[in-house]
């Protein structure tokens, strides 16, 4: 009987033991601790920052396919923030609108995925006007393009304006996603990424098929518009090859057998990441990420972006 009493007590112990420690535990899982409140401070920044992207990517392919914004197609979103300068509705094949149209639904949807996970900010200052593509074109060729380089004026134009867009944003995404620790938000981001780099697969392909075309009036290959494009975000984002055209030199295609370029990646075909200062150097036009200009002429919001601003003295 003492045994078995001796038992039971035992047994009781133990429970309370194992119940004690799970609810600790428990509460250790739940609770914001000090690692956790880190793990959501990163994160929500990280996550935050593409919202820049987002946006100018929702109004530029908005603009584009119905020659209005998130103004009118979902207000909410922008959070008051100002009405993007200079965008239009651009002079489209019914083909190639009918994607840039799908991209841009699908911009609104990124819009929402990542407001539904932070709070974000209201919509930045955009210039999507003729002029800030026609200044981005001319320092891409180290020349002034006459007439100036018009996005908005046909399909062709339109699409290598677009090769600015997606690409920048898929390689932050990349870049973001080893320095997430939430699963939710690496698997967020993981959805965005594939989407974005479905979108600038679409652009281009499209492109890529046209590799030979002379835009007119500029006697300029679209292969040659991209090529140029990419040294140009390479020269601004200051972080070496991070970028390439269409048709590369045989060495720099994948496994230095072709010279196509239809997907672009590494020395082992992976993409290629970049960190938010490489991207606020290449948005901006400037090479700065302190130095705001280009498509966003007050600078980038956010955490991220603004302590650039703040550290110049330039405040949004």
């Amino acid at each position: 009987m003492a045994i078995a009493k001796e038992r039971r007590s035992l047994l009781v112990s133990t429970v309370m033991v194992f119940f004690v420690f799970n609810v600790h535990h428990l509460q250790v899982m739940s609770c914001p601790d000090v690692q956790a409140t880190n793990c959501t401070d990163q994160d929500r920044k990280l996550l935050e920052f593409p919202l820049n992207l987002e946006y100018l990517e929702a109004e530029f392919f908005l603009f584009g396919a119905l020659g209005f914004g998130l103004d009118i197609v979902a207000p909410n979103l922008t959070m008051g923030g100002p009405s993007p300068i200079g965008a239009q509705k651009a002079n489209l094949d019914p083909f190639t609108r009918d994607i840039i149209l799908q991209f841009a639904w699908q911009e609104v949807g990124h819009l929402r995925a990542i407001k539904k996970t932070v709070k974000g900010f209201a919509r930045p200052q955009l210039d999507l006007s003729k002029k800030a593509f026609a200044k981005v074109m001319d320092k891409a060729f180290g020349k002034k393009f006459v007439p100036p380089f018009n996005p908005y004026a046909n399909s062709y134009n339109y699409l290598i304006a677009s090769y600015l867009v997606p690409y920048v944003g898929l390689t932050g995404y990349v870049g973001a996603n080893p320095k997430l620790q939430c699963p939710a938000s690496r698997k967020l981001v993981a959805g965005l990424l594939g989407v974005e780099s479905g979108q600038d697969a679409v652009i281009r392909g499209m492109l890529y098929a046209q590799a030979g075309h002379i835009v007119y009036p500029y006697g300029v290959t679209v292969a040659a518009f991209t090529n140029k494009i990419s040294d140009l975000r390479n020269k601004l984002g200051k972080s070496g090859v991070k970028d390439e055209g269409l048709v590369v030199p045989k060495a720099m295609g994948a496994e230095g057998q072709v010279i196509g370029n239809v997907l672009v990646g590494d020395e082992m075909s992976l993409a290629f990441d970049r960190t938010p200062e490489e991207i606020l150097r290449i948005v901006y036009g400037s090479g700065n990420e302190s130095v705001p200009g280009g498509f966003y002429p007050k600078g980038a919001d956010g955490e991220i972006a603004k302590s650039y601003l703040v550290t110049v003295g330039n405040k949004v």
